[in-house]
């Protein structure tokens, strides 16, 4: 390379060696942020310890829905909720539900429940499931 005369251009403020050490480290904790960032996103969106599925519906008149939940989870011994929830023909939801699903020896079970609704329900639907059991739905 070709050095720039001093006096007309002043003098770099850093040199090539330089530059390319601050590249390479920028690249690094680039790549090391992005890593972490999939690994978090993982951990907390990725793997579930219980799964439920909407396994039927049935509307029963203008203001019932009655919903069959399938639910599978990783320890069968554990307490799960679940939220269920109804919805009018416009997709709007006009009703919802805590499902409390208690333990059991089988890893999968099939769970029915009514929902009520403020408007005529077109489908049921499973909004999710989790262990994180509200005190209020355990019996004392």
């Amino acid at each position: 390379m070709i050095e720039r005369p001093a006096a007309r251009y002043g003098r770099p403020s850093m040199s090539r060696r330089t530059r390319r050490r601050i590249v390479v480290a920028l690249s690094a904790l680039i790549v090391v942020l992005g890593a972490a960032i999939a690994f978090v996103g993982y951990q907390r969106l990725g793997t579930s310890e219980v799964k439920g599925e909407l396994s039927g519906y049935r509307v029963v008149d203008d203001h019932t829905v009655e919903v069959t939940v399938g639910v599978t989870r990783d320890d069968p011994s554990r307490p799960v909720v679940c939220i269920v929830r109804a919805r009018s023909v416009d997709g709007s939801e006009t009703g919802r539900r805590e499902l409390l699903v208690p333990p059991s020896s089988q890893a999968t079970v099939q769970v029915d429940t009514i929902v009520k609704t403020s408007r005529p329900p077109a489908v049921g639907d499973v909004y999710g499931c989790g262990m994180d059991v509200p005190a209020y739905l355990v019996a004392p």
